[in-house]
């Protein structure tokens, strides 16, 4: 199968196109025929040798696919061979064929093409697991989505908002606020030019917002510390700006305050598939009645992984950046 690998850490160009075999199947999984693949900044990540793979996992890049799937053991399950199916994966995405544990396959939503599918499980397991499991968002809690024009972004803002939430996002430009703003964030803020702590303050009278969800932590972190209400979350999920901070533990204890951080590259497969089952109920309805929309900015062909690669560490693009394998 074609497939693209890394040949070393180092810029977009690092990624080649190559010749591996087809995967063999470990137990619980299947083989699914790619049509297309994310991208996704953990790949980025890798390819510059910032995030091992962890052990036992594909080498190649790539954390969601969609496609059908040509082999594996199917009984008791609700798929058969021939079926179309997206899926996380701990690697192996950026290939013609892709091993998966049959458990973090979900159905193709009805509606959606491959390339859309594909561009859902990632950042959609990634925010149910950090802003409704582990920050606990429910009731009439309110969001701060950090990066909110980022895959993840466009994400979180609208699982939030479709599910009933007030939520709020930084960007870095005003036409990025004004397409979260479209996606259901009631008021996006440009970090260029305002300060999103005096603004979330404002628009929630003082009270501040119940969770963050956080992609940049550094400075930020004491900055979100400031703008949470009483009992409040911060949800980091990754470091991009920095992995050091300086906080007023004062107000942690004062005010109940939670900082949590996790990564779900690593987790086990009991642990991805309790969240797909929660997806598939809560969530799959909301994208089949049309209240949440893959956000795809750009898509490449396979062998063009490392303009893919180039275009996300630019941060031109709002929204998922795709590969089409067929």
């Amino acid at each position: 199968m074609r497939a693209i690998e890394i040949k070393q850490p180092g810029p977009p160009d690092v990624l080649q196109l190559c010749e591996r075999p087809i995967p063999a199947l470990k137990a619980g999984e299947v083989l699914i025929k790619v049509h297309a693949a994310g991208v996704n900044r953990p790949d980025v990540l890798q390819r510059l040798g910032h995030y091992p793979v962890p052990p036992g996992a594909s080498d190649l890049p790539g954390l969601e696919v969609a496609g059908e799937i040509v082999d594996g053991d199917l009984a008791n399950s609700p798929f058969k061979k021939g079926d179309l199916v997206c899926a996380l994966v701990q690697g192996g995405g950026y290939a013609e064929y892709c091993a998966a544990p049959l458990q973090q396959c979900l159905p193709v939503p009805a509606g959606l093409s491959a390339l859309q599918a594909a561009s859902l499980p990632e950042t959609f397991f990634t925010v149910w697991s950090n802003v409704f499991d582990r920050a606990q968002l429910a009731g009439e809690d309110s969001l701060l989505v950090q990066g909110g024009s980022s895959g993840i972004g466009v994400t979180a803002i609208q699982m939030a908002s479709a599910l009933g939430h007030r939520v709020f996002a930084t960007a870095g430009s005003d036409e990025k606020c004004r397409a979260c703003e479209a996606l259901g964030a009631e008021r996006a803020i440009n970090y260029r030019s305002e300060d999103f702590v005096q603004v979330v303050k404002e628009l929630t009278g003082g009270k501040g917002v119940d969770v963050v969800l956080d992609m940049v932590a550094g400075d930020y972190v004491a900055r979100e510390i400031n703008c949470l209400a009483d009992d409040g979350r911060i949800a980091l999920i990754a470091l991009l700006g920095g992995a050091k901070a300086t906080v007023d533990l004062g107000q942690v204890l004062r005010r109940r305050l939670s900082i949590s951080g996790s990564t779900l590259r690593p987790r086990p497969v009991a642990f991805k598939a309790a969240i797909a089952w929660r997806l598939q109920e809560k969530v799959w309805p909301l994208i089949e009645a049309g209240k949440i929309k893959p956000v795809i900015y750009r898509s490449f062909p396979l062998a063009q992984a490392a303009q893919a690669h180039a275009l996300m560490e630019s941060s031109e693009h709002v929204g998922k950046i795709m590969l089409q394998v067929r």
